[in-house]
């Protein structure tokens, strides 16, 4: 075998792998579009380690235990549904770890709250999705944060997790 084919050689299966690797990252980014796209309107997607999990709707709240606490600051009652059991329909919280993050966001307020699941996964802290007014999500909870109507995130629709 000559210099000149062996070189040849050599280009093509680099040129090969490089074709692979963009063909795996493009089917990956289909398959997200896909997922996102499956989605129902109105559902707020649950993120795991970066990778949608699913999509909570007010439907799934039917089948949780409803909580409440009343705020400090003006003594309303608060009332709704652990995070927890939210995110517990979707992902395995036997694997999270204390120092796991989940971050629960609103798009529309810019806003966003970044927990730990040894927070979130505490019931004495009452994190908690409660219906606003509107009908929306709004994340509160007693945890010094959150226990502002302020520091509350409205129209929550995002959350994402790190399992880190």
């Amino acid at each position: 075998m000559t210099q000149r084919t062996r070189i040849v050689i050599a280009l093509a299966l680099l040129l090969a792998i490089v074709l692979a690797v963009f063909a795996v990252d493009w089917l990956r980014q289909q398959n997200a579009a896909r997922a996102q796209a499956t989605l129902p309107p109105g559902a707020v997607p649950i993120y795991l380690d970066s990778k949608l999990r699913g999509g909570f709707q007010p439907t799934d709240l039917e089948r949780l235990q409803k909580v409440s606490f009343t705020e400090p600051a003006e003594g309303k009652v608060q009332e709704g549904w652990l995070v927890r059991d939210v995110l517990q329909l979707y992902i395995d919280i036997g694997k999270l770890k204390p120092a796991s993050s989940i971050t629960v966001s609103s798009s529309s307020r810019g806003k966003s709250a970044e927990l730990t699941w040894a927070e979130v996964g505490n019931p004495a802290n009452w994190v908690m999705f409660d219906l606003s007014n509107r009908g929306t999500l709004k994340l509160v909870s007693t945890l010094e944060k959150l226990d502002e109507r302020e520091e509350w995130v409205q129209d929550a629709d995002r959350i994402e997790v790190q399992r880190q």
